[in-house]
């Protein structure tokens, strides 16, 4: 690490949000560029900054520091520069000027301790003089507080979030509270606030302690998909975790109950606890979804009619629920329609969009990852957004997503068409419906028996078991579909019978392997020379590696190993960077694996944006280590990558069956061995299978695929749309 020493000359960027800052700045008489976190920035600042140089791809030689010292000008002539940056409000060049002159090197003291002693100074009067006392002692505040939150081993880019969330009294808060650190604007984990806790002796049964317990809990279970929990087991493990009594954590519940800390409600006569933010996610969305179900959109007239007409203009006939559910998108208001590949929905909603179309209604369409609205797009020949895209996705604050389509900007709009709904969760379902206009229809689409959204929520299956909603579930499977085995035994699977396997002429093959090994083995030759040469398939544009499972062998790490080595093996020649337990090659394939709405992309046409979402596949087009930057091509996206933020990325030779949710490949390969009891279920080996075009080809034993089949056990997710939308108002 290096230091650096300078002087502010111009800020030529700076996020407010999370204090990220490009400034032009001096030092030794040469001009530099330096970015990094800073809490605050002005011109006039004398600086020492660590870091390193680095080159970057397009705006060159720039200081990328971790972290910072703000050194106070100490002569009179840098505190002038100092005070004429602007840095205190109100005071201009020459009021700098004249204080300087007066006071010399003391000018800082004076104006911090002694401010009345400014008013000897033309132009300055009492009021002004102790406003500008105030500024500066804020300046220096801060200065002092970063140094204070380093003895807890606290960034910058968390003591910014702390900064802007508690000002001058953060130290003073984190003394009396260290779990304050854990709230979701700052985010620092349960663990490092339960050291500090430790640190300033704070007993084990502090109620403070107890509540950050609690919330841990509930928050921790966001992961796994519930929205709330069961009141008596988020007792019992927080209890657990906390090392403390049932009791004593039960009696600190019922005191963030009644303060609102957390939610409590009943479903089917249970208690259950909620996170405020989870609560109103899904009370406004049944609310919402009960207000457009009595308020309607006015029906369109003649339905039928129009519906026969265009089946003769067309040359088609729609099956009698296909029918039903485009007569039902016309005369109501909402409809939830689902059903497995083959069943029609596609042609549905084509027909929807058309008489749509006809009608004057102005149709939008989303889904929610970026494969998925472009394949919305390909077979409805139709422009559709991803929901993040589509609701003109920001971040707040806090550096969390928020949205410019809400209730105060509608989206403008009189159909809403989405697709793969049961990769929606609570919260994104609520933005979705907080931005649709009163009268606005609302048309989902989903297949019920894939696997639920990442995020916390059971937004489709609580829409079908509810009975409220209209929903038609298409069942026929079309003759042209029929003809695919892939099809027919994605039905098979779904209905708990084993897949045809003895057929060696269709699209679903399975190959018997019974070790590990062999497995592995035979999914690398299949991707990198037999499809290849069988098909003309690309292993990284056609070809794709669905595993059960992370861990293993025939894991999602074990088999990107063995792929990138027979796929992208290292040479001389090959750049590459070793970030954690990946290694990352020019060429191979890669995965964001969360949500980034910070990150800049550019495509070659100029345009630029920001924003890479979880599921985003892509291929490293450079890796550059002297500048520290890895670049990875999105399609037509460009984004770079420091090296310090490849956390966000891992291999995508393979990738998990949850992870591939929301895209389609020409050819996927499944191993089916040995895979781990808790993951052995019939609706991911479904999800696997339906993610498949053209070549479907299972690598394993038919026990674990049986099993897999005959194990019906859906993934337990707890949420309370359903219970809300049942309830009378």
């Amino acid at each position: 690490m290096l230091q650096l020493c300078c002087t502010v000359r111009s800020v030529i960027y700076r996020n407010e949000n999370n204090g990220y800052s490009v400034i032009s700045v001096m030092n030794n008489g040469a001009v530099a560029t330096a970015v990094g976190m800073m809490t605050s920035v002005s011109v006039g600042d004398e600086l020492k900054l660590i870091g390193n140089w680095k080159v970057h791809s397009v705006y060159g030689k720039q200081f990328a520091f971790d972290c910072y010292e703000q050194v106070m000008p100490s002569d009179s002539e840098s505190i002038f520069r100092y005070l004429s940056s602007g840095t205190i409000k109100g005071v201009g060049r020459s009021t700098a000027k004249r204080i300087v002159e007066e006071f010399g090197d003391d000018s800082l003291e004076v104006i911090k301790n002694e401010p009345e002693k400014l008013c000897i100074i033309k132009g300055i009067s009492k009021e002004k003089a102790l406003e500008m006392s105030e500024e500066i002692n804020k300046t220096l505040g801060m200065r002092e507080i970063m140094l204070e939150l380093g003895a807890y081993e606290i960034s910058v880019r968390e003591a910014v979030k702390i900064w802007k969330n508690y000002g001058s009294e953060a130290v003073e808060k984190i003394k009396e509270n260290p779990y304050i650190l854990c709230t979701e604007g700052i985010g620092i984990e349960f663990r490092r606030a339960d050291l500090i806790a430790i640190k300033l002796n704070m007993s084990a049964d502090d109620e403070c302690r107890i509540r950050a317990g609690v919330i841990y809990v509930l928050s921790g279970n966001i992961k796994n998909g519930h929205t709330c929990l069961p009141r008596e087991k988020v007792a019992e493990v927080a209890g657990r975790f906390l090392v403390l009594e049932y009791d004593m954590v039960e009696s600190v519940i019922e005191i963030m109950i009644k303060d609102g800390s957390i939610i409590q409600h009943t479903i089917n006569g249970m208690e259950f606890l909620f996170l405020p933010s989870l609560f109103q996610s899904e009370s406004y969305a049944s609310q919402k979804l009960k207000i457009m179900l009595e308020f309607p959109p006015e029906s369109i007239t003649g339905v039928e009619s129009a519906l026969d007409s265009f089946e003769k203009r067309k040359n088609i006939k729609y099956a009698d629920l296909q029918r039903k559910a485009i007569i039902e998108a016309l005369s109501g208001g909402i409809l939830l329609l689902t059903g497995g590949p083959g069943t029609g929905k596609t042609t549905a909603i084509n027909a929807i969009i058309e008489l749509y179309r006809q009608s004057g209604i102005k149709v939008m369409l989303a889904a929610p990852t970026g494969r998925a609205a472009q394949r919305m797009a390909e077979v409805t020949g139709r422009t559709a957004k991803t929901i993040h895209r589509l609701l003109e996705v920001e971040w707040d604050k806090n550096d969390m997503p928020a949205f410019k389509r809400n209730e105060r900007n509608m989206l403008e709009c009189d159909a809403l068409i989405i697709d793969e709904l049961s990769m929606v969760d609570s919260q994104l379902f609520e933005a979705v419906l907080r931005a649709l206009p009163l009268g606005c229809r609302l048309i989902m689409v989903g297949d019920s028996d894939q696997l639920p959204s990442v995020g916390a929520g059971n937004v489709l299956s609580d829409l079908i078991s509810c009975g409220k909603i209209p929903c038609i579930h298409l069942t026929e499977v079309f003759r042209q579909s029929m003809q695919s085995l892939i099809v027919m035994n994605a039905h098979r699977i779904v209905n708990g019978e084993m897949p045809e396997i003895t057929r060696k002429d269709n699209d679903f093959f399975f190959i018997s392997c019974s070790d590990v090994s062999g497995v592995s083995d035979k999914i690398v030759e299949l991707c990198s020379s037999r499809l290849p040469k069988a098909y003309h398939y690309s292993p990284l544009e056609d070809i794709q590696v669905l595993c059960p499972s992370r861990k293993g062998e025939l894991g999602v790490a074990g088999m990107n190993a063995k792929l990138q080595e027979a796929l992208n093996p290292r040479t001389d020649l090959t750049n590459e960077i070793v970030f954690e337990e990946n290694i990352f090659r020019i060429g191979d394939k890669v995965m964001q694996i969360k949500n980034n709405y910070h990150l800049l992309w550019h495509k070659d046409d100029g345009t630029s944006g920001t924003g890479v979402f979880n599921g985003d596949i892509g291929i490293v087009a450079d890796v550059d280590t002297q500048s520290r930057i890895l670049t990875v091509q999105f399609d037509e996206r460009l984004v770079e990558y420091e090296f310090e933020a490849l956390n966000n990325l891992e291999l995508a030779y393979a990738v998990t069956v949850h992870k591939s949710q929301g895209n389609e490949f020409n050819a996927v390969l499944i191993p089916v061995y040995a895979v781990p009891a808790m993951l052995c279920y019939r609706n991911l080996l479904y999800t696997a299978v339906t993610r498949a075009k053209k070549i479907l080809i299972l690598v394993g034993e038919v026990s674990v695929m049986r099993s897999m089949v005959e194990n019906n056990r859906k993934t337990l997710r707890f949420s309370g749309l359903k219970s809300l939308l049942n309830e009378q108002e």
